[in-house]
């Protein structure tokens, strides 16, 4: 009997235990630091890497993953079953792993491979990946499978704090001034998702203030949010994380929570003291 198998990358920074438990199977970007190439989560785990980078001033690199690892082992399961794939990939407006990935399907099996752009990243790529998984658990078909998928990237919404200017600056996004301005004058920049490429959205002076934006933006935006899979990411600051849980509880009433450390492919640009939350709008 065929199964319908769910991939995803690194990029959606979910835990091992997670992915075990739900049955995902996981593809795996890396990072170059110090002329050393490490496979995120793999090879190297947040703290790790974050550690790394506070003692080094050379700027991580990342690299996508080539079309021949995706081909080996799509071409390993269509060769040794019956089953599909669902690949949901890392947002195409940050890798090339999407691409990738497209190559090996049409070089394998079209018809039995289905690639999605996730248009998303961290923790919101990863409710996507998460309702998919639930949704193939439950009995549901393809179809309606990647129903449920297309209607999680088109209502994802990703609000997030960059803490340190340093990484913006390192990765020549925004200049030497600014960027010893910013730090400075403790101006925190809110960021935000369109069509999967990541734009500023807010300068806001203080982390407690930064913290309080984000939550009105999501009152804004969010839909039916206390009974949503509410999604908080953090670099290094895991206390900061669970007071931002903690404010959500609060204002909106949610309940169901997943909060994951930034792995080192994304934090190699955004760096330590980054926190963001995820909800599904309207």
């Amino acid at each position: 009997m065929s199964r319908l198998l769910i991939y995803a990358d690194n990029g959606c920074d979910l835990d091992e235990d997670i992915i075990d438990k739900l049955g995902i199977k996981l593809f795996h970007m890396s990072v170059i630091l110090n002329g050393n190439t490490y496979k995120d989560r793999v090879d190297i785990s947040p703290p790790e890497f974050y550690q790394l980078i506070a003692q080094s001033d050379v700027m991580p690199t990342t690299a996508q993953i080539n079309p021949g690892e995706f081909q080996a082992e799509f071409e390993k399961v269509m060769n040794e079953s019956e089953d599909e794939i669902v690949y949901i990939a890392f947002s195409s407006g940050l890798s090339g792993t999407y691409q990738s990935a497209c190559v090996a399907r049409d070089n394998v099996n079209p018809e039995r491979i289905t690639v999605i752009d996730s248009k998303s990243a961290s923790t919101g790529y990863a409710l996507t990946v998460i309702r998919a998984a639930k949704a193939v658990a439950a009995g549901k078909s393809k179809k309606e499978v990647i129903t449920e998928i297309e209607d999680n990237i088109n209502r994802v919404q990703h609000i997030f704090m960059v803490g340190n200017f340093e990484m913006l600056k390192r990765g020549g996004r925004i200049s030497s001034t600014s960027a010893a301005l910013g730090n400075l004058l403790n101006i925190k920049l809110i960021l935000h998702f369109v069509d999967g490429k990541i734009v500023p959205l807010e300068k806001i002076h203080g982390v407690k203030k930064a913290k309080k934006r984000m939550l009105q933006i999501m009152e804004e935006r969010g839909y039916n949010l206390q009974e949503q899979l509410i999604g908080i990411d953090y670099s290094v600051d895991y206390e900061g994380a669970l007071e931002i849980k903690k404010m959500i509880e609060n204002k909106f009433g949610c309940r169901e929570f997943i909060i994951s450390e930034i792995g080192a492919v994304i934090g190699s640009h955004v760096g330590a003291g980054t926190f963001s939350i995820f909800f599904l709008g309207k």
